[in-house]
């Protein structure tokens, strides 16, 4: 069974396929995407009996390496100093990764799996009768198995004899509370000053990496953002950052991003699709995506086939993602969250859902094609700055636009009419929400009440229906109840 759940994730790494089978304390298989120590680094790793597979990027390891002492390292690895942690003070050390991680490790009396604190990167698991199964993906699963697959969930680790532990939430409590600041207590000048800060020195930690980094540049702010820093970042070192594009031919986010690689001067590649393109490709991204969420499938469209042209030149690209649960991107926040300590709430609860909606979406549809997406947005000290800040940095008052503070730390980095764009969904901006709008022909309102007797928890829209068709038919077995969080207990 083990082997048969490895070969169904080749796509996650086409680089080197490897395992290890150590009998009853259980078999761990990997599939390689090269990115650091693109000779050295294949797993499983081995370490005091140890043997591990992981997936994701630390990008602390460095000083982790140096804290645990270089000699005990035998490759230049950036999982491996995940294993030497582990040997060296158990899981409890997991607070003190950087990264987006989930990995398993076993050995004589010793087993943990666990997942990063947000979820950034997959982690699933199957508790059968005599064995508990584990994989980064739900179409691993055996057919059978799949009525009983759960997604792991973040900032947890399991233990046989500890169970489940908690060991981060994905916000940090100190977070989650009204903004410590108050307005007023610093000048907004700092508040500027330091958001960039924090930013440029989050992105420069995404950069890391032996193989060529890219950019996602929808042309809005986000991804924009990150594609300015990211090509000073590889200015610095004689190169030119490449960026990706992805629209219906002059839809809005193409134009925008053709202007921000223009004013970045980075190497600029586009991927154009049209109504049949988008149509046809609806059944592999709902399979890749593992989900039948409306919101979640009209933007992975455009994604599917901009990552299929990313893969064709880097094997890494960083993304805008968490840029509007941090700063309040989305226009609900401020309709419906007017008390400062009600929209902290909210962007918490928001930021730590993620890894069922945006996130499950960024790493399925990249991984679909060879490819990892990072985000910088999301890293600890990035959430952490900005959730400190207060309400009045995040809010929309009079004459401002969502985002303001964002703006204002970038300006200069950005053409105008980019910078001051008003947000646009990115199913919108690219055009796949008008060639999807069709998706749904054939199907009217009695088949959806019909289907809200049959499928647990019940569907919401004709178009949700026609998402699930694919999903049930391609994934058959699994049970949104368990796996989608919209409808699981987190």
């Amino acid at each position: 069974m083990a082997a048969r759940m490895l070969s169904r994730l080749t796509h996650r790494g086409p680089d080197h396929v490897g395992h290890i089978d150590r009998g009853a304390l259980g078999w761990l298989g990997h599939t390689r995407l090269s990115i650091v120590d693109v000779d050295g680094g294949s797993q499983p790793f081995d370490a005091e009996g140890v043997s591990f597979v992981g997936n994701g990027e630390i990008y602390n390891h460095t000083r982790i390496r140096a804290e645990l002492g270089e000699s005990t390292f035998s490759t230049a690895s950036d999982n491996e100093a995940v294993l030497r942690l582990l040997v060296s003070e158990g899981p409890g050390a997991l607070t003190r990764l950087r990264g987006m991680w989930a990995f398993c490790a076993t050995g004589p009396d010793y087993f943990v799996a666990a997942r990063d604190r947000l979820g950034i990167k997959p982690l699933y698991w199957a508790r059968v009768e005599g064995a508990v199964l584990f994989a980064s993906e739900m179409k691993a699963f055996d057919a059978e198995v799949r009525p009983l697959v759960e997604f792991f969930p973040p900032g947890c680790y399991w233990t046989p004899t500890e169970g489940l532990v908690r060991f981060a939430d994905a916000v940090a409590q100190k977070s989650a509370q009204q903004p410590a600041q108050q307005a007023g207590e610093l000048p907004r000048e700092n508040w500027v000053s330091t958001t960039r800060d924090v930013l440029v020195d989050s992105i420069d930690r995404h950069m890391m990496a032996d193989v060529d980094v890219g950019v996602f540049l929808s042309g809005g702010l986000d991804s924009s953002i990150v594609a300015a820093v990211a090509a000073r970042h590889v200015a610095r070192s004689g190169g030119r950052l490449q960026t990706f594009a992805v629209g219906t031919p002059d839809s809005s986010d193409l134009l925008a991003a053709r202007r921000v690689a223009a004013h970045i001067g980075s190497e600029h590649h586009e991927a154009i699709f049209d109504r049949n393109r988008a149509v046809n490709a609806v059944e592999d991204v709902v399979t890749a995506v593992e989900s039948f969420d409306p919101s979640l499938i009209r933007s992975s469209v455009p994604n599917w086939f901009l990552a299929e042209l990313a893969a064709r030149h880097v094997k890494v690209v960083l993304t805008g993602e968490g840029a509007d649960e941090l700063f309040a991107g989305y226009s609900y926040y401020h309709d419906e969250y007017t008390d400062a300590a009600a929209l902290q709430g909210e962007l918490v609860r928001t930021v730590g859902e993620l890894h069922g909606l945006n996130l499950q979406r960024c790493d399925r549809v990249t991984m679909a094609h060879g490819l990892e997406a990072r985000v910088p947005f999301l890293d600890q000290a990035v959430i952490e700055h900005s959730l400190a800040l207060p309400a009045e940095a995040k809010a929309m008052g009079p004459g401002a636009m969502e985002k303001q503070l964002l703006r204002e730390a970038f300006r200069g980095w950005l053409p105008d009419d980019v910078l001051w764009r008003r947000k646009e969904q990115f199913g919108d901006g690219s055009g796949a929400a008008d060639v999807l709008a069709d998706i749904a022909q054939g199907i009217d309102a009695s088949d959806l009440e019909r289907a809200r007797g049959v499928v647990t928890p019940p569907l919401r829209s004709i178009e949700e229906l026609a998402y699930y068709r694919i999903y049930a038919r391609r994934l058959p077995g699994l049970r949104p109840e368990r796996t989608l969080t919209r409808f699981a207990e987190v």
